[in-house]
């Protein structure tokens, strides 16, 4: 089957790796992927416009058409659609999460327009079905992990003899939180990636200097995909915990690397993490919960280890790239492509 992926922003690190591994995934079991990115329509390093993107990718699908066209995030969403529209070729969308409630009439037009939407999560499509998408065109396939990269035994990042607490995001999505929880945790340090908010990173260093606890925080900046393992494994514990829905998978990849998280109740972290098990689910917000359980997980070393050896064996039973794309390619043969539409005569309407 011939697919054309569609990416059309350039989204935070895990989003284009997302893209790339399902397709090489999906090149295995035997179909034929392109993908199309921002350097589609975009030259020189200048701004990609939406309809640049659109008349770039209507222009190579007339030359070779997709048997099947996958879009990636909201904006992609909407170029697929109508680069589309003249050829007939159906599209899959996935939202990786539903934005703000503002968004929501954009993500339902995508939504009835698409042939078919694919959720990481249960919550994801409760939240996509709140937004007026047809229930009956969501599937949830889940979301996956690089396992070749992300696993328990590699290489450690130096640490300090003072215990570890990794988190990778943005600093106003649940990182304050773990600054104002390390004057209770007086033998812990916190670690930060993954973001690129310079004047975010900037609020929290002046944040933890007014708790005091400058010393035992560290404001890392981007961290490069292929080092990343390497910092999750030399935590104790891995935390995810924004006050709002997060479909980052770095609580999915904490797990590959065999560590307990503790991770907010929200959104896609929820359908991760089983609660007590692989990690724990703290509600958003909930400072005194967040301490307590920190201070639990970090004191236990037993549950340090049970907990990521349950991590690790639910990635590797659910979230290899291998099983996502078994489920992916299901749901592609839902659409005849081109040659067997020919050789059955229905044609493509």
């Amino acid at each position: 089957m011939k697919i054309a992926m569609v990416l059309a922003e350039d989204v935070p690190g895990w989003g284009g790796a997302h893209v790339a591994n399902l397709s090489k995934a999906l090149g295995r079991l035997g179909h034929d992927v392109v993908v199309h990115g921002p350097d589609t329509a975009r030259r020189d390093g200048a701004e990609l416009y939406l309809g640049d993107f659109v008349d770039a990718l209507r222009a190579r699908w007339d030359r070779t058409r997709p048997d099947l066209v996958h879009a990636h995030f909201l904006r992609s969403g909407l170029a697929a659609l109508l680069a589309a529209q003249r050829s007939g070729v159906p599209v899959v969308q996935s939202f990786h999460g539903v934005s703000a409630t503002e968004q929501n009439g954009v993500e339902r037009l995508v939504g009835k327009e698409a042939a078919l939407v694919v959720a990481n999560a249960e919550e994801e499509l409760l939240d996509l079905a709140a937004a007026g998408v047809p229930r009956s065109r969501i599937e949830v396939v889940a979301r996956g992990v690089d396992t070749g990269l992300f696993q328990p035994v590699g290489a450690v990042a130096r640490r300090s003899k003072l215990r570890r607490i990794v988190s990778v995001g943005e600093p106003d999505n649940g990182v304050a939180d773990l600054i104002t929880a390390l004057p209770r945790l007086g033998d812990a340090e916190l670690v930060v990636a993954g973001t690129t908010a310079t004047g975010g990173m900037d609020r929290l260093a002046q944040w933890a200097r007014r708790l005091d606890v400058q010393n035992r925080t560290r404001l890392l900046g981007p961290v490069a995909r292929q080092d990343m393992p390497a910092l999750l494994r030399s935590a104790d514990v891995v935390a995810c915990v924004p006050h709002r829905t997060s479909w980052d998978p770095v609580v999915l990849e904490a797990m590959a690397c065999g560590k307990p998280v503790v991770a907010s109740a929200v959104g896609g972290l929820t359908d991760a993490v089983i609660d007590d098990v692989t990690g724990v689910l703290v509600p958003p917000g909930d400072l005194k919960r967040l301490v307590r359980t920190l201070r639990e997980l970090l004191d236990d070393e037993t549950l340090q280890a049970s907990c990521g050896i349950a991590g690790a064996d639910r990635v590797q039973a659910r979230h290899r790239w291998q099983d996502v794309a078994e489920c992916v390619d299901r749901l592609y043969r839902r659409f005849p492509s081109t040659a067997e539409a020919a050789r059955s005569g229905t044609g493509r309407h």
